[in-house]
């Protein structure tokens, strides 16, 4: 799906009010009318010409925030790619388009100087995608705003921030090709990861909830795919368990896990799954004050490695942009429908009917048409 109307001519001035999707609380969307945002000293305003839904935003959406990035009322959205119409900012010049990612490291505190920059003690974050211009912060322009190459979509490359996530994810758990992959989930960050296992040359076996993911899964080469369906408990965790290390020699289980859906069952199903000596990646994000029980016996005689990753950094967002821009990460497949604005806050309430679709491509200007 590319977006076709990336070429429009920019308006000679910005209007003074903008239409945007404001998150006013738990499972609240409106299209309001506010102020629209002017580039400070460094900054960048950009008209969105993509912004993209996400299942981070279904979980801010349903919960009415998120620790880090928001608090209501608030500007929603921070997936998008747009084209600069005002820039104070001496290395970006208007009209370039360009990926604007949705935080910055500050570069100078313990963990910037660790290399850890997605835990920055000041990461600066950035919201409002789904509007028809956005602010991008100085500290962005500087460390995370990506010029996107001619002929590349503006709906392909509004993928930047999410493929960030997952690459920087699959880099730490250390997967070698032959290994055989377990990812929990799919949602657009599982089917990501699925899709990132089998380009590195790994066995998939793909676990997921109901037939229309299947097809996903073995569409992004899945080489066994593990329906878990709606029921939950004890017995049928165990029976995910027992059909997932079934698909593995002498049912030792699978060399990494990864658990991209964020609730207690399935981080169990996660450890219980992997081999002696295997990975866990706990790459859900879960409720905060969510309680997870492990078997410890298992953990320290198995000799398990358990990891967490979370965010991206200047540099993984880098390699997610390369892997989209060359082709290497076909976006089209995970680009399921289109919406503006007005049609956005149904989209979020209606959610999870909606079996078949991935990612939204959301268009906040009338004229602009996407094509597949």
């Amino acid at each position: 799906m590319a977006v076709a109307g990336a070429r429009n001519a920019l308006p000679e001035r910005l209007p003074e009010r903008m239409r945007a999707v404001v998150l006013h609380g738990r499972e609240d969307l409106r299209v309001d009318e506010v102020e629209t945002p002017r580039a400070g000293e460094g900054e960048v305003v950009l008209r969105v010409d993509a912004a993209l839904t996400c299942g981070t935003d279904r979980k801010v959406y349903r919960r009415g925030y998120h620790a880090k990035m928001l608090r209501p009322p608030m500007l929603f959205g921070h997936e998008v790619a747009g084209t600069i119409v005002e820039s104070r900012a001496a290395a970006f010049a208007v009209g370039e388009r360009v990926v604007a990612l949705n935080s910055a490291p500050c570069g100078a505190c313990y963990f910037c100087r660790r290399e850890q920059e997605n835990l920055c003690a000041d990461l600066l974050f950035n919201n409002g995608a789904y509007a028809e211009y956005l602010r991008v912060p100085a500290r962005i322009v500087e460390k995370n705003l990506l010029r996107i190459p001619e002929g590349m979509a503006a709906a392909h490359a509004a993928m930047t921030e999410p493929l960030a996530c997952a690459l920087h994810a699959w880099e730490d758990s250390g997967a070698r090709a032959g290994d055989v992959v377990a990812v929990i989930g799919a949602g657009p960050l599982g089917l990501m990861m699925m899709r990132l296992a089998v380009m590195d040359g790994c066995r998939l076996i793909a676990v997921v909830k109901h037939r229309e993911q299947a097809g996903m899964a073995r569409a992004l080469g899945a080489a066994e795919v593990i329906e878990a369906g709606a029921a939950t408990g004890a017995s049928a965790s165990a029976e995910v368990v027992a059909a997932v290390r079934a698909c593995t020699e002498d049912g030792r289980g699978v060399d990494l896990a990864v658990e991209a859906v964020a609730v207690p069952e399935t981080w169990q199903q996660a450890v219980e799954m992997t081999r002696s000596g295997g990975v866990v990646n706990f790459f859900g994000g879960p409720a905060a004050g969510t309680v997870v029980s492990l078997d410890t016996n298992r953990l320290h005689y198995g000799d398990m490695t358990l990891k967490a990753t979370f965010h991206h950094t200047p540099a993984v967002c880098r390699r997610a942009f390369a892997m989209l821009a060359d082709g290497r990460f076909d976006a089209r497949a995970l680009l399921t429908g289109e919406a503006t604005l007005d049609e956005l806050p149904e989209i979020f309430r209606g959610w999870g009917a909606r079996r078949g679709e991935i990612k939204t491509v959301v268009v906040p200007h009338a004229g602009m048409q996407t094509q597949k």
